[in-house]
């Protein structure tokens, strides 16, 4: 089984809404790339049965932290983490890509889009 990963090879710029690129999987978690242009958004969103945990490699962006629109900018270097239904999502404000690695807790930790209030 591979134990290390080039995040590079995993990174999918485009045009249109981010791409969510696995990197591996098992029934333990799940470890995303995500590469996110200037202007582009990941919707706000809760994982119902666990968390996700971003480390950031390069760029910038509003994090969202909440139902209301609350937001906290993030950047290289930070770390991130939503808890188990936590509102997360983020929208690339800067002239630079937002590049990073996700893991979700466990691999079942579903999906749900969140609307915002503000």
């Amino acid at each position: 089984m591979e134990r290390i990963f080039k995040s590079t090879d995993f990174f999918q710029p485009t045009d249109s809404e981010p791409i969510r690129s696995v990197v591996t999987a098992s029934p333990n978690a799940v470890v995303v790339a995500w590469y996110v242009k200037p202007g582009q958004e990941i919707g706000a969103h809760i994982h119902p049965n666990g968390q996700d945990t971003w480390t950031i490699l390069s760029g910038s962006g509003e994090y969202y932290l909440d139902i209301d629109g609350s937001r906290k900018i993030i950047t290289t270097g930070d770390v991130v983490v939503a808890p188990l239904q936590c509102v997360h999502g983020v929208f690339n404000h800067g002239d630079e890509p937002l590049i990073f690695i996700s893991v979700v807790t466990p691999y079942e930790a579903g999906y749900e889009p969140v609307t915002m209030k503000s």
